[in-house]
């Protein structure tokens, strides 16, 4: 197979950021499908070798692979057009969706079509929790640890890095001591990547310039300050209020920076702090943001954007514009360290490739990630499908089996993902209606 050229990458870039539905999951199937399966540029190994390595990264693992693709395709600028190009259109479709929510959302066909929405929004991450699982554990060991890591995560509340460090030292200890575990893994992994003659960058395949260098880290490092330091600048320049933006500045790029697991693990965190310590939002509307985030194109760690926009509409009193400027602040902050990271970061997991101890501690993580779209699922169950208190007698069953049918049309049926979302909507506003306007 031959390199692509740049403006054929640029191209497929540019369409991955109109295509890329279905959360994390959907998104790392697309690049797959199409980075992998059709154009060859990419093999499956090394694939999901990028792939293990952005899931122990915070931020968002689909929009960290992507940079990770560019960069193994283009280098630097490769990884900057597909970081930037995966971001860009939903961060511009999300602003005019979260324009008309606060301009007609308290409408009557605004909730009707949201409230259809919003179970099959529950179908949709159920799917991602089978997908993630089937490519993610690999052997006993593994069921194991996503086992544990659940319990940690939903029944002891134990913070997700923690679990990832415990997770990190059990697979080096296992590895070294008990290696068998990992024999049913290692040998799929070798019969993958024996059939991958065909594909541009293969697993044997030597980039230039990898290890760690200390002079480059240390320029990343400063170019990463400076672009941070930027909007700050801006911001006491041109608004009057830029002690509101500091705080607000500072929280998105602390939770960019210590939320692992992607946007499935950030949710939860963010949902608490933005609407319980912050008062940005309410309950109702983090919910509804999610529900735009699912329903877009994009990664959907892109509802923290609607958080920005929230908190600046509420605070400077219904301004579209300090919404859209918080939209704006809040994408930025939220997606700048993952470039540095994967900057950073690719030039030596790349030289550790054929380490097989390194490749099985990674495979865990995956593994135990798996259970942060869990306990997503659980969170989003909870306050759609039992909307008062947690009994029986307050089950939606509508939604409820609207939860059902989405997942038996998606999976069975293999309906396409937009398709649904229009129908999804269409139920939504015509229960709305038999239930108000009709009498039987």
């Amino acid at each position: 197979m031959d390199k692509p050229s740049f403006r054929e990458a640029l191209k497929f870039w540019t369409k991955l950021g109109f295509i890329s539905f279905g959360g994390p999951a959907g998104q790392i199937a697309i690049m797959h499908e199409y980075l992998v399966s059709r154009k060859k540029w990419i093999s499956h190994s090394k694939f999901f070798h990028a792939l293990n390595y952005c899931m122990i990264l915070p931020g968002p693992e689909a929009q960290q692979l992507a940079i990770y693709s560019g960069w193994l395709l283009h280098g630097t600028k490769g990884g900057l057009a597909a970081g930037i190009l995966f971001v860009l259109s939903s961060m511009f479709i999300l602003l005019g969706l979260s324009v008309l929510y606060v301009s007609f959302g308290s409408s009557p066909i605004s909730f009707a079509l949201i409230s259809g929405l919003k179970p099959a929004v529950i179908a949709i991450v159920i799917l991602a929790l089978i997908k993630i699982g089937k490519k993610s554990l690999l052997s006993s060991l593994h069921y194991w640890v996503a086992l544990a890591a659940f319990v940690c995560l939903f029944l002891l509340h134990i913070p997700f890095p923690l679990i990832i460090l415990s997770v990190l030292i059990l697979a080096d200890i296992t590895s070294y001591y008990f290696p068998h575990y990992f024999a049913g893994s290692i040998n799929k992994s070798k019969i993958i990547e024996a059939g991958e003659g065909a594909f541009y960058i293969i697993h044997p395949t030597q980039l230039a310039d990898l290890g760690f260098r200390p002079l480059r880290f240390w320029k990343q490092i400063a170019t990463g300050l400076f672009f941070w330091l930027i909007p700050f600048r801006l911001i006491y320049i041109f608004t009057y209020d830029s002690a509101y933006w500091h705080p607000l500045s500072l929280y998105f790029t602390r939770a960019a920076l210590v939320t692992f697991g992607g946007a499935y693990a950030v949710l939860p965190y963010v949902a608490q702090v933005s609407v319980e310590k912050h008062h940005w939002l309410t309950n109702m509307q983090m919910i509804d943001g999610l529900v735009l985030g699912e329903t877009m194109p994009g990664p959907l760690i892109m509802v923290l954007a609607f958080v920005g926009f929230m908190a600046g509409y509420h605070h400077f009193e219904s301004s579209l514009m300090m919404g859209a400027l918080g939209l704006v602040l809040t994408t930025f902050y939220t997606f700048l360290p993952c470039f540095l990271f994967i900057f950073i970061g690719t030039p030596i997991i790349e030289n550790t490739q054929d380490n097989e101890r390194i490749k099985e501690m990674l495979s865990l993580i995956t593994a135990a990630v798996v259970d942060v779209v869990l306990n997503l699922t659980i969170y989003l169950g909870k306050v759609v499908l039992f909307p008062g208190c947690l009994t029986v007698a307050e089950i939606d069953y509508v939604s409820l089996g609207w939860m059902v049918i989405s997942f038996l049309a998606l999976d069975r049926y293999k309906t396409g993902m937009i398709s649904w979302i229009v129908v999804s909507a269409i139920f939504g506003i015509a229960y709305y209606f038999a239930t108000h306007y009709l009498s039987f």
